[in-house]
């Protein structure tokens, strides 16, 4: 397994937390204490990024959804960045894309939660 990565940057008061490599049952639970860090920073919105992610597995579908339960009835904003076979069209297939908003990338996401 290539370690998977998460990074978290920040966009005023937005957090940017970006993945890359493969998103299993044995990456996901890094992603997730990469969102619940950020929230626990009150963040006005949180934007995953998807776009270095080669393989999005139901585990890390898993936590996008919980992220966004989190943030619901909230003043955060949430959103996923996700362009591409690899993570865009499970989370069209699963019906998550319908749930959570998604962008092709993070300045559009940006401009969108600026708006």
């Amino acid at each position: 397994m290539d370690g998977q990565l998460c990074t978290e940057n920040w966009v005023g008061r937005v957090a940017v937390v970006a993945a890359s490599g493969d998103l299993d049952m044995l990456t996901a639970p890094q992603l997730k204490d990469a969102v619940d860090a950020a929230l626990g920073k009150d963040p006005a919105g949180l934007i995953v990024d998807l776009t270095q992610v080669d393989f999005l597995g139901s585990a890390g579908m898993q936590v996008l959804m919980e992220a966004h339960n989190h943030v619901d009835g909230t003043e955060t904003r949430f959103a996923v960045v996700a362009e591409g076979p690899a993570t865009s069209r499970p989370l069209k297939i699963t019906g998550i894309a319908n749930l959570i908003d998604m962008y092709s990338s993070v300045e559009v996401a940006l401009e969108n939660f600026a708006a």
